[in-house]
């Protein structure tokens, strides 16, 4: 007689306040603190509240639940749920997979520069010019040139970045994601929090709230800025690429889900709202000890942390502890939001090879974290990291989002089925609104999102980029992770690997 393997324990979270806070530290990351702001300054300032609000309701949220409804229904990676949906579908998880590959390896870049600006905030080693510091004496960067010098101030902390995420990752779904994410999110709210207090406290941070919030109506009758606002929802949620469907599936069957959905997505805002304060604060306290105009000092991303931040910490009063909250907080929330990316992978990886946690996790992290250390310590590594990060949240993230929409919607016509899963114990139904919207109105607006964002792209070069680098780094990584996708979605699954969800869960979660 041949024995009958036991499936393997996938893991899940303790309970629902476990599983809430691993899925906001998911979604709060590094956009979150330095893309909101200038997104929101940039799309009209108190004016851009309203599409920003009408995004989260229309399109972040109803797309929140969706991945919730596979991943929670299915009870599976990414790969597995849709596989179990539809063998044709699986494809999608896969490129979901390969989508977060790509995220990981130069993710860890930006948590090894915050690393190092943490202790650069006790001895201003920027000195007098913050940027000629970041981008010549700390990155080495190269000019519009591949060149591997290592540079051993990014290599170190990378080393240790990769050390720990592989630590955290082997130790499972409670006890290594939901621990830290318990530990984690509580300290990044008092961190952030007395940031933002600080922040308020500076001479010009006024005019500088005055500047975020003063609404401009009439950005409003722009298309650009809805799409932005949309473009920030859909990339500070985590959703569209696998983080929530594998989340969702480590909860028990009778969890409120919905009325989990709207804790995470209003909790994501909320932090972004907080974001903009301190950081706009903080701005006019730098534009008022330039003599400038607000809008003069204004940046977002890698030049609001890196430059613009070091100057307003060389100014500020207790500047030291102004840097060290705020490097903290990159460091803290991006850290969360790796570990989700990792998890993505992981538990695809687990389910395909049905692997024990430890072994699934070196094949995975390892390999990741050599290609993240080889290519993101060197000279190169942040034009590398500009051009790809902008080209997989596009043509990645957006893109697998809409085809996973549009094939469970009108492929198989799931969606129904899914609000009434979702509304079973949930507190919030999801009647004909939700079905509405993820099966029409979402994918019309991802749609012209994407169309606008191709027509940019193909019109004018991305900040001035070779087109070689922006063919290999660019539209070659992203499509290179479609191409993986489909190439990974045709081994076929392990006999001993149930094709269709199981009915009751062991676990009974309180």
């Amino acid at each position: 007689m041949t024995a009958i393997k036991a499936p393997i324990d996938r893991g899940r979270f303790s309970n629902k306040t476990v599983f809430i806070m691993a899925a906001i530290g998911s979604a709060v990351g590094l956009g979150n603190i330095w893309r909101f702001p200038y997104v929101a300054y940039e799309g009209g300032g108190g004016a851009f509240i309203l599409p920003y609000l009408i995004a989260l309701l229309v399109a972040g949220i109803p797309l929140l639940l969706l991945d919730y409804a596979i991943g929670h229904s299915q009870r599976g990676s990414a790969p597995l749920s849709f596989a179990r949906l539809s063998r044709r579908l699986e494809f999608i998880g896969w490129w979901q997979v390969a989508i977060c590959v790509v995220i990981a390896v130069y993710y860890a870049a930006i948590l090894a520069w915050s690393t190092q600006y943490v202790g650069f905030s006790f001895t201003q080693a920027w000195g007098d010019d913050p940027e000629a510091f970041f981008f010549r004496d700390f990155l080495h960067a190269a000019d519009n040139t591949i060149t591997l010098d290592f540079v051993p101030a990014v290599l170190i902390p990378m080393v240790l970045i990769w050390l720990v995420a592989i630590v955290v990752m082997a130790l499972g779904v409670q006890r290594g994601i939901g621990a830290t994410a318990v530990i984690f999110i509580p300290v990044l709210l008092v961190a952030f929090g007395a940031l933002v207090i600080q922040a308020l406290t500076l001479p010009g941070a006024v005019e500088g709230l005055q500047t975020l919030f003063a609404p401009n109506w009439a950005a409003l009758a722009d298309p650009a800025v809805w799409a932005s606002a949309f473009g920030q929802i859909f990339f500070s949620l985590s959703v569209g690429f696998g983080i929530m469907i594998t989340y969702a599936s480590y909860v028990g069957r009778k969890i409120d889900m919905t009325g989990s959905a709207f804790v995470v997505g209003f909790a994501n805002s909320g932090f972004e709202l907080l974001a903009g304060i301190g950081v706009f604060g903080a701005l006019g306290f730098l534009a008022q000890a330039s003599g400038a105009q607000v809008a003069d000092v204004v940046a977002g991303g890698i030049g609001l942390a890196f430059v613009a931040f070091p100057a307003i910490i060389s100014q500020a009063p207790l500047g030291a502890l102004l840097g060290v909250l705020f490097f903290t907080s990159l460091v803290l929330a991006g850290f969360t939001s790796l570990v989700s990316i990792l998890e993505v992978v992981i538990s695809a990886v687990r389910d395909k090879l049905e692997l024990g946690r430890v072994q699934a996790t070196l094949i995975v992290t390892v390999p990741i974290a050599l290609v993240s250390v080889l290519l993101f310590s060197t000279t190169s590594g942040i034009l590398v990291l500009d051009i790809s990060d902008y080209f997989i949240n596009r043509f990645g993230i957006l893109l697998a989002a809409l085809v996973a929409m549009l094939a469970v919607a009108w492929g198989i016509r799931r969606v129904p089925a899914f609000a009434e899963h979702m509304s079973r114990f949930g507190s919030i139904r999801l009647g004909r609104w939700w079905v509405a919207l993820i099966t029409v109105v979402t994918p019309i607006l991802i749609g012209l999102m994407l169309v606008l964002e191709l027509i940019t792209a193909i019109t004018t070069p991305y900040e001035g980029y070779p087109a070689w680098m922006l063919g290999i780094f660019g539209w070659g990584v992203a499509g290179l992770a479609l191409v993986a996708g489909v190439l990974l979605s045709i081994p076929k699954w392990k006999r001993t690997t149930p094709m269709e969800a199981p009915e009751h869960d062991e676990e009974v979660i309180r």
